[in-house]
């Protein structure tokens, strides 16, 4: 029998070259090093989050730019309703002043817008006219009824139309809006003249095709 040797307690094999120390630290684990699972699940909560504070970003973007479109179109409201009320109040100022402007055309007319009256008058058309307010309305012209009103009716044998013959009140507009028709007398063409006329071009129309009237 083997006696064996009190105290004596075996150790590790150890390579040689190597000392007891650092077979130690190789077997035991290193401490602090995080496992390759718990990074990744770091990073992927990482991601997850960026991915919300981008659509969180998208979303707050979206509210701004219809928060701004909103602005936009109101503010274009309130610049077309501000012009439209500038505009009524213009057109009812200056109809209220028609009557006087119809005084002027009538001295005007008949020789009496002179002296003093005359500088008055002539003054009160040109700030109207600088308003906007423009006179129309002319003999000759076909009659609109869009903007003429006829308060006399004739014929005439000399139109082809019915044709405005005489103003009676000038129409007076604002820009493309008539505050007043032109007041007018109307002239048709003279009933049968049109019947007559086309026989006589028939009639022409015929004896230039036989080489003229015959002779003799």
């Amino acid at each position: 029998m083997t006696e064996e040797t009190p105290g004596f307690e075996e150790k590790p094999d150890v390579p040689s070259g190597a000392t007891p120390d650092d077979a130690e630290s190789k077997a035991a684990p290193q401490e602090g090093a995080a496992p390759a699972g718990d990074e990744a699940a770091h990073i992927a909560g990482l991601t997850a989050q960026l991915d919300q504070v981008r659509k969180a970003l998208e979303e707050r973007t979206a509210d701004l730019q219809r928060l701004q479109a909103e602005f936009q179109n109101y503010r274009r409201r309130v610049e077309r309703d501000r012009i439209t009320v500038k505009e009524v109040a213009i057109a009812n100022l200056l109809t209220e002043l028609l009557p006087v402007l119809d005084d002027i055309g009538r001295a005007r007319e008949h020789g009496e817008l002179v002296g003093g009256f005359k500088s008055v008058g002539e003054s009160l058309e040109t700030v109207a006219a600088k308003m906007g307010l423009q006179q129309f309305g002319k003999e000759g012209e076909p009659f609109d009824p869009t903007i003429h009103e006829a308060l006399m009716h004739s014929y005439a044998p000399d139109v082809t139309e019915t044709t405005c013959v005489a103003i009676l009140q000038p129409g007076y507009r604002i820009g493309e809006r008539t505050i007043r028709p032109a007041r007018v007398a109307v002239a048709e063409p003279q009933p049968g003249a049109q019947t007559v006329k086309s026989e006589e071009s028939g009639e022409a129309a015929d004896d230039k095709e036989s080489g003229g009237p015959d002779e003799g």
